[in-house]
Order: C-alpha cells, then structure tokens, then sequence
C-alpha cells in the first residue's frame, strides 16, 4: 500500500496521508517529481522518453516523461527524484545533478481500465544532464516498457498535435524557457 501526503495548494503537506488509489479516486492533491533527462547530440538538444508499460493504471503504452513518481509520506521531492532514477532506469544521480525547473499544479481527469483517475498533483520539475545509451539502463518492467531519445523540439511540436496525452503542455513549455536560459 503506497501511502502519499495530502498537500495544500503551496505543495506543503497538511499532516493527512491516504493510500495512492484512493487519492486518485477521490481528486486528493498530492505531490510528485519529475525529471526529464536531456543531452546535446550533433547539436539537437534531445530529451529522453519513457514508454509506459502495458500494465500502467494510467496512460498505459505512452511515452512520458524520462523518470516521474509519486512522492511517499515523509519523504521530499529530491530523494524522491532519485530514488525513481534508480528504480525505473537503473540511472544513478546526486542531488546536486538535478536542476530545478518549475514547480506546477496539474490536474486531469479520465478513465482508465473502466474507473475514473483523477490525477491532483503538485509537481517538482528537474532536469538532468547526461548522456546515455538506453542499451546500458535496466529498466523496471512493471514501469517501463522501453527508453528513446527524441528530438526535444519534435516533442514539443508532437505534444501541441496532440500526440503525448500523458505530458502536460505547461510543463514542456517551463522545460523549453529553462533551456534557453
């Protein structure tokens, strides 16, 4: 049972706690990270994406951000970040390779598997730098399906057709203004 904080509107937690399946039933805000791995290939600045397992209980098949997860009771958005990392993607990272982005409320609502999902998060962005080869990651299966490096440009463009339902628009345009600072 994966116990989440609940969070005010600041992202701070208010002192309750509920299981993940119940915040998502019920539109219960609580508090995820994400970190979105970049690098610079023969001058293309390319992002690496996650294609969500079949398994998922949301957005099952898609390809995501390149490591995200809900944050335990107790714990704080970095060890948080990290801790994905290692889980999803077998990456190993300090807190000091993490770049702040943009903190972001997100909220949709939907149906997956014939329930409704109703997803109220708080969510700390960070970027990585590093260059990897998807061939050298170990991926956890229940989470990932696969990795691939894009072209950030063409997922923003792809995203604005439509064709990331899992990524939010907001967030991809705070990740475009952070790398061209």
């Amino acid at each position: 049972m994966e116990m989440l904080d609940v969070v005010d509107e600041k992202g701070e937690p208010t002192g309750q706690m509920v299981e993940r399946s119940y915040a998502h039933a019920h539109d219960i805000p609580h508090r995820t990270s994400h970190v979105w791995i970049f690098r610079r290939k023969d001058g293309v600045t390319e992002v690496l994406m996650q294609k969500r397992s079949p398994g998922k209980d949301s957005f099952p098949g898609c390809y995501d951000i390149s490591s995200a997860g809900h944050i335990p009771a107790g714990s704080g958005f970095v060890d948080s970040a990290l801790r994905e990392l290692w889980e999803e993607l077998g990456v190993k990272a300090e807190p000091q390779d993490l770049h702040f982005c943009a903190d972001l409320r997100l909220h949709s609502k939907n149906i997956f598997h014939g329930k409704p999902f109703l997803d109220n998060q708080y969510s700390r962005i960070f970027i990585l730098w590093r260059d990897l080869d998807p061939a050298d990651m170990t991926l956890q299966e229940s989470e990932v399906s696969q990795v691939r490096w894009f072209p950030f440009n063409q997922v923003l463009e792809d995203a604005r057709k439509g064709k990331y339902p899992c990524l939010y628009m907001q967030e991809l345009e705070d990740l475009a203004a952070a790398l061209e600072k």
